[in-house]
């Protein structure tokens, strides 16, 4: 459930990014780099920040 709950974010973290780089600011492509960096980084260490948070958040564990 939380692993859905992750990718369900950052895709919409990133789809987000992308319309406000296109409609703002070229610049919130750093945070869709930002984002593609920790998603590469978690699948490395197998640590996710967002799943600690949404641990704590809904004192859920998977």
């Amino acid at each position: 459930m939380i692993n859905r709950l992750i990718r369900a974010i950052a895709g919409t973290f990133i789809l987000i990014s992308l319309v406000l780089a296109i409609k703002v600011n070229m610049n919130w492509l750093w945070f869709t780099a930002f984002v593609g960096a920790n998603l590469l980084q978690s699948s490395i260490t197998k640590w996710c920040l967002m799943e600690t948070i949404l641990e704590k958040v809904f004192k859920v564990k998977d």
